[in-house]
């Protein structure tokens, strides 16, 4: 299965001030594969936003229906600094075996049927790619500043013959809000929160 295209955080927003309007498209350093890098942020404390710009009953408005509490949280949800790696997407192999892996001729084998339904379970988990959680810190110029962010596994092969790896198949868009400061000088900085589309992995597939 080919992996689909390669994602980069784009933010395409209208922002009105006072007298203006003003079209901002923000693209940090480009990444050719998911998860999305670091960002690289101005340390100036200057430009991040203050105790009322922060108010979150406000937030959660401006930002409306498009807040994801499965994707996004306004505080960290697991242990230490948010980085504890989970398998919560893990697909059970409990159900089912599905009709591709059915359909495959084992008859050179000459196993018992039941041997046969073993092995068909083992290639099925063997070949399965879940996506590993982990929720990201993106600071305080982010809001909500928690993103629950994908990897797939690389640690070995997931086919037979080796050759194939676990790779993301698809992503989703999960919308938050970015304080966004105009530039120009301290005395005339202009700050607002904007909304950002973040992408992030939700889905592995065994791929070449």
């Amino acid at each position: 299965m080919k992996a689909s295209p390669a994602l980069v955080l784009c933010v395409s927003v209208t922002v009105h001030f006072a007298q203006s309007q003003l079209q901002l498209r923000v693209r940090p350093s480009p990444s050719e594969h998911l998860p999305v890098p670091d960002l690289h942020e101005d340390p100036d404390p200057a430009l991040e936003p203050g105790e009322r710009d922060l108010t979150p009953r406000l937030l959660r408005r401006k930002l409306g229906s498009s807040f994801d509490p499965f994707f996004s949280s306004t505080g960290p949800l697991t242990r230490g600094n948010g980085s504890e790696i989970t398998r919560e997407d893990e697909i059970s192999l409990a159900g089912p075996i599905p009709r591709e892996f059915q359909q495959l001729d084992f008859t050179g084998l000459k196993a018992a049927p039941k041997t046969e339904r073993r092995f068909r379970r083992w290639l099925w988990s063997y070949t399965q790619c879940p996506v590993l959680s982990m929720w990201k810190d993106l600071g305080v110029r982010f809001w909500p500043r928690y993103v629950k962010e994908g990897q797939c596994s690389t640690e070995r092969s997931c086919s037979l013959p080796e050759g194939m790896f676990c790779k993301p198949v698809q992503s989703v868009s999960v919308t938050l809000l970015r304080w966004h400061c105009q530039q120009g000088s301290r005395a005339l900085k202009r700050c607002a929160w904007i909304r950002a589309h973040y992408p992030v992995i939700s889905q592995c597939g065994c791929a070449c």
